[in-house]
């Protein structure tokens, strides 16, 4: 097996690594940030893992593709009244439509296959 290229590899940290603010189209931008090694990818598409600052609300939306996550830490709070704890894994159908709201802020592990489409 032949070595691997230092191009072809990227490693980040999720405690010392540095999370990008994640900016809606619209350009709003609610404090949550993205850690996400695959740039070919926009922001928060792929793999990536996801902060939201304590006291966030996540705006409504539909999902475009099925969505997974990994709570690491935490918790979080669904509009249905669900609540979701550090190590609950969750999957989420393609056209799901929900929110999110966090008490004291959450670091997830996620996959989303597509871009999210905003809801009222």
């Amino acid at each position: 097996m032949k070595p691997i290229d230092p191009k072809d590899r990227r490693v980040a940290n999720i405690v010392t690594g540095v999370f990008k603010p994640f900016i809606y189209p619209d350009g709003l931008a609610l404090g949550d940030s993205v850690l996400q090694l695959d740039d070919s990818q926009d922001l928060g598409i792929g793999f990536h893992v996801y902060r939201m600052p304590p006291g966030m609300t996540t705006r409504g939306h539909r999902h475009n593709g099925h969505e997974q996550f990994l709570i690491l830490e935490g918790e979080l709070h669904e509009s249905d009244g669900t609540i979701f704890r550090a190590g609950d894994l969750v999957f989420y159908r393609d056209g799901t439509e929900h929110n999110s709201h966090t008490p004291n802020g959450c670091l997830l592990a996620v996959h989303i296959a597509g871009p999210e489409i905003t809801v009222e």
